[in-house]
């Protein structure tokens, strides 16, 4: 284990401890995440690493979700204390506050706000043809399954 992973699993102990609303493992998503969300838009930037922004880190986290977890999303997200994009927001921020993440002038917390709902794109595209509503969009990823 490195010395980084040392540091980065005291700190969250620390955060959790302070502010016990989020399991430690939202963190650990929230980062991996973050990687698997720079990782798409560096790729989209011509290999050129760049600042993520809110909107696209929730997306991002979305995306992440739905690979990792499937239609059990939303479940796992809801068990970590995670119902709304807002508590993205929280974590992402508690992590800022305590040095492992960097913001710019312009990130705040309300970039989180109103996302998406959890029932439209965690529960909503595992659900039967029957019971989805005619005319919503499907969610990119499970538009090719």
């Amino acid at each position: 284990m490195s010395m980084y992973q040392i540091e980065f699993d005291e700190i969250i102990d620390r955060i959790v401890a302070t502010d016990p609303r989020y399991d430690r493992e939202a963190y650990y998503f929230v980062r991996e995440a973050l990687d698997y969300t720079q990782e798409k838009v560096c790729k989209r930037s011509g290999g050129r690493p760049r600042h993520v922004t809110g909107k696209e880190l929730l997306e991002g986290i979305r995306e992440y979700a739905l690979k990792q977890f499937g239609p059990l999303a939303m479940f796992v997200l809801n068990e970590w204390g995670i119902h709304r994009t807002e508590d993205f927001g929280e974590i992402v921020f508690n992590m800022v506050d305590a040095g492992l993440l960097l913001k710019t002038k312009d990130d705040k917390k309300e970039d989180f706000a109103n996302g998406y709902d959890f029932e439209e794109v965690f529960k909503k595209p595992f659900l039967p043809e029957s019971k989805q509503v005619k005319g919503l969009p499907v969610p990119k990823d499970q538009s090719q399954r």
